[in-house]
């Protein structure tokens, strides 16, 4: 397939790897000193040296029919590059970042029968020094098939989602406690006291209201399950948690993106975002 990858950082060239590994044809989209490294380059290159061969790019040209252009930037970053995603020819536009706002504008965007979501939920990866070093686990999330099948192929493990509305905002829900706490706890090389879990477990419970407030099920079945549980018992989660390496490496990925993430839900329902508020990095 002719692919392109619009924002190879760390999640985007890990995914630039694996396809190129698998025998695709594979462009990214760059700029700064992403692209002065990549153009250097004319590859992705691991922090073991392995190298796996791409054409690099200042813009989408439009004029190319790519089978899929995958859209790999921050979701703030999205505004700018709807125009040439929307002028492209490509078949496929999946948007894979994340957000808790709704996604129906770019799908209106792009097209109906081109629109396409995902979220890299088993790729973990840190980027130094312009190489990658990438963990690839289970968790990867689409809502198609043949997206799917192409991840899965190139060692990406995914599976289909058919509401990646709901999913991305109860995984926004989840993660954003998480992520913080990952942040306090890299500050302070070590983990949370019981009161700041606890401050966290309502910052969570707080984030499953909004997103029955604004009509999405609680998806998939292990966050359903956590929203069941006693708040007792979420607080120890978290509180053990914190003291894991999975929470310092979510930490290392910096604040940005939580903040992000509880600004979009306090934008979404002010009056149940106060907990939320309370944990914002």
């Amino acid at each position: 397939m002719k692919i392109a990858i619009v924002g190879p950082g760390a999640i985007g060239s890990t995914f630039a790897f694996q396809l190129s590994r698998a025998g695709h044809d594979v462009s990214v989209v760059a700029r700064g000193a992403r692209l002065a490294r990549i153009s250097l380059d004319r590859a992705i290159v691991l922090e073991t040296g392995e190298r796996a061969a791409v054409a690099v790019a200042t813009e989408l040209d439009p004029m190319i029919e790519f089978d899929l252009v995958l859209v790999t930037v921050l979701a703030p970053q999205v505004a700018a590059i709807l125009p040439s995603l929307r002028r492209s020819r490509a078949r496929k536009v999946m948007f894979m970042f994340n957000t808790f706002e709704a996604i129906d504008p770019l799908r209106e965007a792009v097209g109906v029968e081109r629109f396409a979501f995902g979220f890299p939920g088993g790729v973990f990866t840190l980027l130094k020094a312009g190489r990658i070093a990438p963990q690839i686990r289970r968790g990867t999330t689409v809502g198609d098939m043949a997206s799917a099948s192409l991840f899965s192929a190139a060692g990406i493990p995914t599976v289909v989602e058919a509401d990646m509305q709901s999913w991305l905002r109860c995984h926004a829900a989840m993660v954003l406690p998480l992520m913080s706490i990952g942040v306090r706890s890299l500050a302070r090389d070590g983990g949370i006291s019981w009161q700041e879990a606890g401050q966290y477990t309502e910052a969570l419970e707080a984030g499953m209201r909004i997103v029955r407030a604004l009509g999405n099920d609680l998806r998939p079945g292990y966050i359903a399950l956590l929203a069941r549980l006693p708040r007792p018992v979420v607080t120890g989660l978290l509180w053990a948690m914190s003291r894991t390496r999975m929470i310092h490496e979510l930490g290392e990925l910096g604040a940005a993106e939580p903040r992000m993430l509880a600004d979009m839900m306090s934008a979404a329902a002010p009056d149940l975002a106060a907990p939320i508020r309370a944990i914002r990095p």
